[in-house]
């Protein structure tokens, strides 16, 4: 390593904090607590394995993004639209798009669907998840050999 160059006696989250810039973990954190009567309500029915066995978890960082559900397993995030997001239909696809070319499938719903309708949203995400490729692997001995396997 070159002796002209000294670290910084910060942490990076340190120096950010310094700077008055907000980690993406501290304010997923954040939105965790200030979830809306939406999101709480979609939470109670996506949790703890509720809806069909899948996990979901909460205001999850994917950089540079904060979603509000997302289910690994599946690959599947779900927002929750409020008010404000009428305004930035452009960003929301955009982002949408960018998280889609990361391997997610995305669906939105807004805050007055989740709150009225709760079991026909319930159903339209039980519905993606049927339509969504099983990522559990082949029993051991079926399927498609391992990758590289007899070549």
């Amino acid at each position: 390593m070159d002796g002209s160059r000294t670290k910084s006696p910060l942490s990076p989250r340190e120096r950010a904090r310094e700077r008055g810039y907000e980690s993406l973990d501290v304010r997923a954190r954040k939105l965790r607590r200030q979830a809306s009567d939406a999101e709480q309500l979609l939470w109670r029915h996506l949790r703890a394995r509720r809806l069909d066995g899948y996990k979901f978890r909460r205001q999850v960082v994917i950089a540079p993004y904060i979603v509000d559900f997302v289910c690994f397993e599946a690959g599947l995030i779900v927002e929750a639209d409020g008010g404000q997001h009428s305004g930035q239909k452009d960003y929301d696809a955009r982002r949408s798009a960018r998280l889609e070319r990361m391997g997610y499938r995305v669906v939105r719903f807004w805050n007055h669907e989740i709150l009225t309708e709760t079991s026909a949203v319930l159903e339209q995400i039980r519905q993606v998840l049927s339509e969504l490729p099983s990522p559990c692997p082949s029993p051991e001995g079926r399927g498609d050999p391992p990758f590289g396997a007899g070549s």
